[in-house]
């Protein structure tokens, strides 16, 4: 069963991708050590399909599924741009509009800026 969050506990995932298992846990740590995140998720591999530099490419890549609270979305999305390996890293923000409550209080209290 689903609750719709409290505002109190609004929430965001936030999806990126890398080409290669040992930045993305680096970049997963990273996100959490510096309270950007609860939890990351890495998924993969994964391939990807993508136009860049006018050639259509597959790649193997590895996915995270970043947790956080949405207030930190901007912050989070800054320090991906500055840490990424790619020029133009994936950051997509989807809003959580449900889910255990406790669970998203646990997300907004663990990336909170006095955590």
């Amino acid at each position: 069963m689903t609750a719709t969050p409290s505002p109190d506990a609004a929430t965001a995932v936030v999806i990126t991708t890398t080409d290669s298992i040992e930045e993305a846990e680096r970049l997963a740590r990273g996100l959490v050590e510096a309270r950007l995140a609860a939890c990351v998720q890495i998924v993969g591999p994964v391939r990807s399909a993508f136009r860049w530099e006018g050639s259509v490419s597959i790649e193997t890549e590895w996915q995270l599924v970043v947790k956080t609270a949405t207030e930190r979305v901007d912050d989070l999305t800054a320090w991906l741009a500055a840490e990424h390996s790619y020029d133009v890293p994936e950051v997509i923000a989807v809003p959580v509009v449900g889910g255990h409550g406790p669970y998203l209080q646990w997300v907004v209290d663990e990336t909170g800026r006095n955590g």
